[in-house]
């Protein structure tokens, strides 16, 4: 069965090491005859949540428009919705932490999208598997909030420069994720 699928991206280095796992996963998908949204958070004009509490009042998911407008109708209608990105600073980086955040929306409008998918794909330089916590856990803990069912993670410690993850199988690990879905 075909399912619709949003990737949301959150690294600003075109061909690094996210964006080439992110690729393979996409690509596997496409072949099963998936259809994938991809959304560059870092590439986009996302600002932060003003938690201002009038999402949807406007008929746009975020009051303040901005590109959220542009993904927020996709992950409503999708069946997974994936997160892919680099750690920066032991964390998920700006660029696709406001698109979580403004996540929020839908709780705030009450938008049944509970039952969906969700996955995370992410690397980190350092090889301690625990700096990719600060990615793991938050995404975790938000498919828990919105009642989604967490399908994998691939989670690749090593790798800085671009190109590294092709000394590791990251991007055999992407295309094994899109199997799950």
């Amino acid at each position: 069965m075909s399912k619709k699928i949003v990737v949301i991206t959150g690294s600003p280095r075109k061909n690094g090491n996210s964006f080439a796992m992110t690729q393979a996963f996409i690509e596997a998908l496409e072949k099963k005859g998936h259809e994938v949204t991809r959304f560059n958070a870092a590439m986009k004009n996302v600002g932060g949540c003003h938690a201002c509490e009038t999402c949807f009042k406007t008929g746009k998911a975020c009051s303040y428009d901005d590109d959220f407008n542009m993904i927020a109708p996709d992950i409503l209608e999708a069946d997974t919705v994936v997160f892919s990105m680099p750690v920066y600073w032991y964390s998920i980086p700006a660029q696709i932490k406001a698109v979580v955040d403004k996540m929020f929306s839908f709780c705030v409008a009450g938008k049944d999208i509970a039952g969906k998918e969700c996955a995370i794909i992410a690397c980190c330089e350092e090889e301690d598997m625990s700096v990719l916590d600060g990615v793991r856990i938050p995404i975790e803990r938000s498919a828990a909030l919105l009642k989604w069912k967490m399908v994998g993670e691939v989670l690749i410690p090593g790798v800085l420069n671009i190109g590294d993850i092709n000394k590791t199988d990251g991007c055999k690990k992407a295309i094994e994720l899109a199997d799950k879905i």
